[in-house]
C-alpha cells in the first residue's frame, strides 16, 4: 500500500475525575489525577498516531495511559491496569501500556480500570476510564473491474472495487494522452459502498489516464489507470461504404451520358432515296429523260446503276 503521508493521528482522551479534595487532605481516590489514553498504530517501520477516536483494523495497535500528577501524590504508588478491549479480550498488567489489534471493523468500547496501592495497609484506590472507538478498514486497493480499452464517441462505463470502510471520498479526472493538466480539478464523489461506477465519453483516440484518489477517516490511497481508446470500426466501415456508393453513382452517371448518343445513332435507321438520270434519244430524234428511284438503308454499298426502282418518262 503506497501512502506517502499516512493519516494516522493521535487520540487524546482527556478524562477528568470528579472534583478534588483540598490540598493536603489524604488521598482516598484518584481525586487530583487526570489521565489520557494515547493510541499508536505501527505499519512497517513507521508509527502513526490518531486523535479522532478511530482506529484501523488489522493493524498493530498500542494504547498508553498517561497520568497527570503535578503534585506527585502518586510518586510512590504501585499501579495495576485492567484493559477491556470491548471485543471480549481482557488484558491485565502493571505497565500503563497495552498492545493488541482489532481484526474486524466495528464499534467498540475500550475500558481501563486503574488500581493504585498507596501504602501497605491503605485501601486501594481505583479509577475507571472508557472511550468508544470506531474501527475501520484502511483503503488498501483500488481495482478496475471493467476492460482497459474503449471506443471513441461511445458512452463508456468504468467499474471499480475499493477495499476500505465507507463512507469514502473519491476524487477522479481523465487526462488526455496522460499529460498533466494543472488548470483542471477533479470531480469529487461521496461513496457509501465499496463499488464505484464512472460514465465517460472519450472524444479522441489514443492513450488516456484516469487519476483517482480515495480516502476515508483513517487512510488515503491514490493511483492511476492507463486506458486505450480506439476508433469505432463500424463507423469506418459505414464511411467507406458511403464513399463507395457516391463514387459508383458518379461513374454510372458519366457512363450513361457518354454512351447515350452512340446508342441512339446505332439504333436509328435512316432511309435515303437515290435517283438515276438517264438520257435517251428515240428514233424520232426526241430525247427522253428516265428517272430511276430506289430506297436503301444507311450502310448499304450497292451501286446506283444496279438499283431497281420506279422509272418515270
Amino acid at each position: 500500500m503506497d501512502r506517502e503521508h499516512p493519516p494516522w493521528m493521535l487520540v487524546h482522551l482527556l478524562m477528568i475525575l470528579p472534583a478534588a479534595a483540598g490540598r493536603g487532605a489524604p488521598v482516598t481516590d484518584l481525586e487530583n489525577a487526570a489521565g489520557k489514553l494515547v493510541f499508536y498504530q505501527t505499519e512497517g517501520n513507521a508509527t502513526y498516531v490518531r486523535d479522532t477516536g478511530e482506529l484501523a483494523s488489522d493493524i498493530p495497535t498500542e494504547t498508553m495511559f498517561e497520568l497527570f500528577d503535578p503534585q506527585r501524590n502518586f510518586s510512590a504508588a504501585k499501579f495495576t491496569y485492567t484493559w477491556d478491549l470491548g471485543n471480549g479480550e481482557v488484558i491485565q498488567g502493571t505497565e500503563p501500556v497495552v498492545r493488541y489489534h482489532y481484526s474486524e471493523p466495528g464499534n467498540y468500547t475500550l475500558q481501563l480500570d486503574v488500581g493504585v496501592n498507596m501504602a501497605q495497609y491503605a485501601p486501594p484506590i481505583t479509577g475507571v476510564y472508557s472511550k468508544d472507538v470506531q474501527v475501520l478498514d484502511a483503503i488498501k486497493n483500488i481495482e478496475l473491474e471493467g476492460p482497459s480499452d474503449y471506443m471513441v464517441s461511445q458512452d463508456s462505463s468504468l467499474a471499480f472495487h475499493v477495499d476500505g470502510s465507507p463512507p469514502m471520498w473519491v476524487c477522479w479526472r481523465f487526462l488526455k494522452n496522460c499529460l498533466p493538466d494543472l488548470t483542471s480539478g477533479c470531480t469529487l464523489t461521496m461513496l457509501y459502498e465499496n463499488s464505484l461506477e464512472l460514465n465517460h465519453t472519450f472524444t479522441s483516440a489514443g492513450v488516456h489516464c484516469l487519476d483517482i484518489s480515495v480516502r476515508n477517516d483513517i487512510s488515503k490511497l491514490q493511483t492511476s489507470f492507463s486506458l486505450y481508446v480506439r476508433r469505432n470500426d463500424h463507423s469506418h466501415l459505414l464511411f467507406i461504404l458511403s464513399c463507395a456508393a457516391v463514387l459508383i453513382a458518379t461513374f454510372s452517371f458519366i457512363l450513361v451520358i457518354t454512351c447515350r448518343p452512340w446508342q441512339q445513332s446505332k439504333s436509328q435507321v435512316v432511309a435515303s432515296s437515290n435517283a438515276a438520270f438517264l438520257k435517251d434519244q428515240d428514233s424520232g430524234g426526241q430525247s427522253e429523260i428516265v428517272f430511276t428511284f430506289s430506297s436503301m438503308e444507311k450502310g448499304e454499298r450497292e451501286p446506283l446503276v444496279l438499283q431497281h426502282g420506279t422509272q418515270y418518262y
